[in-house]
């Protein structure tokens, strides 16, 4: 430890207070420890990086070498370890929490369990704020079978939709269902948006019903209620949503523009991006926010790809630095701007690119980095063992029960705030 910096679980709060006032802080929390034991209770804002993680991840999701970096772990050593590995790489403000965890809780800081907390904990507070309807499993299973007049679409990546999907679905990732969720729909069509749980059901519904959609609902639970209620699962499937004609694309900006101008999302031009990238003394993440195939047909040669829905599901995967400037690019700013209208409430500085990059080859490369290909090849893994129905079932209403209740921490924390527009 004589080699490594330490702060103390009093300075790491005062930073995070920082944050909360916006004065320009910035500061990358990170936990060494293995997933495993890091799923078993963390700082909401760590990001769990592991030595054996570092050299491919680190680039990618903290870019700016001198950023502020704690490194946090249980007492097990890993923390130093990393932090060591950080400095050869050549980060150069790097410390570790003195006492771990256990002495952040001492100091009266919440400790949380999970993946993607910080989202997960959004969702849940996007549902109650702006009162996003649902269906249960059971209510749509009837609505299906009397032939009503609905489309349901699935909110995950097409790969976990192809593992299991809800009958007539269709794969629709969270990022594109504004873009293209108009062309299924008529006068009387009812929308059911679902995911395997909770948080892209309600932030896909929300995303839609803030777009000026109304027949509006999250499936409840999503694919686990569907199996909790007895239903039957579909497998293999690979039926998606196309892309929109002209009047829809035309409807979908429509849309992108008022919710940037509720949130306040700017959009800043490439000069605007070269300056900042050019800064030593703030952090720039560049994330291209459309599907995975899009980006490696080409993309900018600063961009890290993130498909929206991931994006917002998964900030802490893709976004370490806190206190960033967030960019997002696509083609046509309607999936950026939906993008950045839930970061800024997440409390990002989020932006939007001008899409006109998209028509300049020689501003576009292809994809190949190994760092951008180990974030985005991540299967989100399932909280049970599918083999044992019983176990299965338990663990499934464990993990509901524990996502609903993300809001009595965050009534408890006051190192944490989101802000609703």
């Amino acid at each position: 430890m004589a080699d490594v910096r330490a702060v103390s679980a009093a300075e790491l709060m005062a930073l995070h207070r920082d944050l909360l006032r916006g004065d320009g802080t910035e500061l990358a929390l990170v936990d060494a420890r293995e997933p495993t034991e890091f799923t078993q209770r963390h700082l909401l804002y760590a990001a769990n990086l592991p030595l054996s993680h570092v050299g491919l991840e680190v680039a990618a999701r903290i870019p700016r070498r001198s950023a502020p970096v704690v490194v946090c772990d249980d007492g097990g050593g890993e923390a130093a370890a990393v932090a060591l590995e950080l400095t050869v790489l050549g980060y150069t403000d790097t410390t570790v929490l003195d006492g771990g965890i256990d002495a952040w809780a001492a100091a009266g800081g919440e400790l949380y369990s999970g993946i993607n907390v910080p989202s997960k904990l959004f969702g849940e507070l996007v549902e109650a704020h702006f009162d996003t309807p649902h269906v249960s499993a059971t209510e749509l299973a009837g609505w299906l079978a009397e032939g009503r007049d609905l489309v349901v679409v699935d909110s995950r990546t097409r790969r976990e939709f192809n593992r299991m999907s809800i009958p007539t679905g269709r794969s629709c990732p969270g990022g594109e269902l504004v873009r293209r969720v108009g062309d299924l729909i008529g006068e009387g069509t009812t929308v059911v948006v679902n995911c395997a749980g909770r948080t892209r059901s309600i932030m896909g519904a929300q995303s839609l019903r803030s777009a000026g959609l109304e027949r509006v609902v999250a499936l409840k639970d999503g694919t686990m209620g569907w199996e909790l209620a007895g239903l039957q699962l579909e497998h293999g499937r690979d039926e998606q949503v196309p892309e929109p004609d002209a009047d829809d694309r035309q409807q979908a900006l429509a849309a992108a523009v008022a919710a940037a101008e509720r949130c306040g999302v700017r959009t800043i031009d490439r000069d605007q991006l070269s300056a900042w990238l050019a800064q030593s003394d703030r952090t720039t993440y560049v994330m291209d926010v459309r599907t995975p195939e899009e980006f490696a047909a080409g993309h900018l040669p600063e961009a890290t790809g993130a498909p929206g829905g991931q994006l917002v599901q998964a900030t802490d995967e893709y976004l370490v630095t806190r206190g960033a400037r967030v960019v997002l690019a696509d083609h046509d700013g309607v999936g950026a701007t939906m993008t950045a209208s839930w970061l800024i409430q997440m409390g990002w500085d989020a932006c939007v690119l001008e899409p006109d990059w998209a028509g300049e080859p020689e501003s576009v490369t292809g994809g190949n980095d190994a760092a951008e290909a180990a974030l985005r090849s991540r299967q989100p893994p399932l909280p049970y063992d599918p083999e044992d129905a019983e176990v299965a079932r338990a663990a499934m209403q464990g993990y509901l029960d524990w996502e609903v209740a993300l809001p009595d921490q965050y009534a408890r924390d006051d190192l944490v705030e989101f802000r609703f527009h």
